[in-house]
């Protein structure tokens, strides 16, 4: 009878089985701890980067740019103790959007009747002074913020900047 073939000895230089197979398993979670955090940072970080972009993008929302509406030239009689004086004086208002020029566009002679209102009772001595025309820009804006109807919300002008002023 034939006898079977010997088994090979086992040699010096192979790993047991038992401990090859441990070392490819723990290779293995080690690699994919190593993949789960490198796209766990990947994450954080394009996450991050995104909301400072929706940040500014709100921001860019919010800081809409100012509509300007020039208004005709105005002139009227001042105060005056010495003589006949007379103010011609040419402005733009600043508001806040289109929608603010519309309502004030609509409500005109209700603005221009306040302004001139305004103009005629200031004396030619105040407005000479740099004070007096920024103490009148003031009251310019305070004169248009009110309501052009009884508990109406009132206009947002935040500037008036004039394109002439004569005192003569």
């Amino acid at each position: 009878m034939s006898k079977a073939p010997a088994k090979p000895a086992a040699s010096a230089d192979a790993p047991p089985a038992g401990k090859s197979k441990k070392k490819l398993i723990i290779m293995i979670a080690v690699g994919v701890l190593v993949l789960a955090a490198i796209g766990g940072g990947a994450a954080v970080f394009l996450s991050k980067k995104s909301h400072p972009d929706k940040e500014k993008e709100h921001k860019a929302e919010v800081m809409k740019p100012p509509a300007f509406l020039p208004l005709e030239a105005f002139t009227v009689n001042l105060q005056s103790e010495t003589s006949d004086k007379y103010l011609q004086i040419s402005m733009t208002m600043q508001v806040e959007d289109e929608a603010q020029v519309n309502l004030i566009k609509a409500n005109m002679p209700q603005v221009r009747s306040r302004v001139l209102m305004l103009l005629s009772s200031k004396d030619a001595t105040e407005l000479l002074t740099a004070e007096g025309k920024e103490k009148l820009v003031e009251e310019i804006i305070e004169q248009v913020k009110l309501p052009f109807t009884p508990k109406g919300e009132s206009q947002k002008v935040t500037g008036v900047f004039f394109t002439a002023f004569i005192i003569q």
